[in-house]
């Protein structure tokens, strides 16, 4: 991550050239309970766990809630009902709703966050999903329209975590650790995906598909309660934090800490083409993203002819391979910036169009071969590849205006929600029968986006601070402090 044109103390732990030196870890490495700031990074991993499994549990629901039951009627003759008659552009319609909310508050929850609080806003958006998912049930029973609405609401307060937990990192996360402690909490969104996918499919199968609500949504409530208990919303109100590890932090952070109530040049970030790069590759990733969380489920049991156990454990794959491409990428493009083999922006580009190009062709491939084994195969290295987008497009914020990061984070995941939205619905439309060739034409328009993303990202993208992100105040103090200071013990921040 860059911090512009912020200092950061080089903290050396067995160095004392500085009497301002503290140590970057008052604790063993494994002894990971005792570093507050990732029991912070762990909890905020269980709470992106928590959000995408509410978010994925209805993609598997869904499939068993319209599934043909056999049922023996009181005459002797048996009939096979379904228990919710919905037709596919029904059931896309269903699928969708979580986006019409979600996309509405990315930039509120930022907002939010710098007002009340990282902690306050990012526990009570998953505590309230929790709670409406565990009255999904019953709604799903009295009417389809109340239980969209019911989703759509789930949307709105899942959609302040995105952008609020930049607060929380604001606080917690010393320069030099941003990149790891962010990591490991991103990263359970995908395990979360993971778990949520084959355990629904299992709930569904052996205590019915109301089971999946209750499970996944008490599941969310608990973790609100010990995230409540566990966490403090910055390091200064943390009762068992260590002395050396809470002016480690507020050390390292130091001029960072102001940077709350700036003005964003908002003029400028609309009509930046590499904002617009990291807005349109974001887009493309979530296109295919969202198509294949919403509709694999039901494209395997239709199509390739997996009973609902196998869909899940099958739709779970490729989520589990971008959990760990996601890592890889991560630290390969620190690496290549460290080693000096590429320049911040070749890597993102690299990174980003590679990925694209790569998933355009599995996700073709995937809708040729239509056999389960090749498909799940090239399915999840179109989704897996993703991962290598992440540390292109994903970061990119932080490398053109670190400053206004968080903003842009939440632009570009505003336009991002958009396929959450448009996707299943354009496959209702399409898959009505179900055949192969309709899947065939829902695969080939997500390769098409992944193309085009590839090519914008390909020529406007940027990886250098651009001109109406620099902060000239900021710029002028900190030169007068590093002649001040010297520079052996202050440094630019690129980590």
């Amino acid at each position: 991550m860059i911090n512009m044109l912020q200092k950061s103390k080089i903290y050396n732990v067995s160095s004392n050239k500085s009497s301002d030196t503290v140590t970057s870890q008052s604790w063993p490495i494994w002894m990971i309970w005792k570093r507050r700031r990732y029991v912070v990074a762990i909890l905020t991993f269980f709470g992106f766990f928590n959000i995408y499994a509410l978010r994925a549990n209805l993609s598997i629901a869904i499939v068993a809630m319209t599934a043909k039951t056999e049922v023996v009627q009181e005459n002797g003759t048996v009939a096979f009902i379904r228990e919710f008659d919905w037709d596919s552009k029904v059931q896309g319609y269903v699928l969708s709703s979580f986006f019409y909310g979600y996309i509405v508050t990315q930039l509120v929850g930022g907002w939010m966050a710098a007002k009340f609080g990282g902690k306050h806003v990012f526990g009570i958006g998953i505590a309230v999903t929790g709670a409406l998912t565990v009255v999904s049930p019953f709604v799903a029973k009295q009417s389809v329209s109340l239980l969209i609405a019911v989703r759509i609401l789930e949307g709105l307060f899942e959609g302040v975590t995105y952008p609020c937990v930049h607060a929380i990192w604001a606080e917690w996360a010393p320069p030099l650790e941003r990149s790891r402690l962010a990591a490991i909490a991103f990263s359970g969104c995908y395990v979360g995906t993971v778990v949520a996918m084959p355990l629904s499919a299992l709930l569904a199968d052996t205590l019915g598909w109301e089971s999946i609500f209750y499970v996944t949504g008490t599941s969310g409530l608990i973790w609100f309660v010990s995230w409540c208990l566990i966490i403090s919303d910055s390091p200064s109100k943390d009762r068992h934090i260590s002395q050396a590890e809470l002016k480690y932090i507020q050390s390292s952070l130091g001029q960072q800490q102001k940077g709350r109530d700036i003005k964003h040049p908002w003029k400028s970030i609309l009509t930046s083409m590499p904002v617009w790069a990291i807005v349109v590759g974001h887009f493309s990733e979530n296109w295919g993203f969202y198509t294949l969380l919403t509709q694999l489920p039901t494209f395997m049991k239709d199509i390739l002819q997996f009973e609902l156990g196998a869909t899940g454990i099958m739709a779970a794959i490729p989520y589990l391979t971008i959990s760990v491409t996601t890592q890889l990428a991560g630290h390969a493009a620190d690496w290549l910036q460290e080693r000096k083999i590429f320049t911040t922006t070749q890597v993102r580009k690299i990174f980003n169009c590679g990925a694209y190009m790569a998933q355009t062709v599995f996700m073709i491939t995937a809708a040729y071969l239509l056999s389960p084994v090749g498909t799940t195969v090239c399915l999840s290295l179109a989704v897996g590849l993703g991962g290598f987008a992440w540390a292109g497009f994903g970061v990119n914020h932080l490398d053109i205006a670190p400053q206004h990061a968080s903003v842009l984070m939440g632009l570009s995941n505003t336009f991002a929600t958009i396929p959450g939205i448009v996707s299943p619905i354009i496959t209702g439309y399409i898959v009505t029968t179900p055949t192969a060739f309709e899947w065939q034409t829902v695969f080939f328009i997500s390769s098409g986006v992944y193309l085009f993303g590839c090519i914008f990202y390909g020529i406007f993208a940027s990886g250098e601070l651009q001109p109406w992100a620099v902060d000239r105040s900021s710029r002028e103090s900190v030169e007068i402090e590093e002649k001040k200071r010297g520079s052996e013990n202050f440094a630019y921040t690129y980590d």
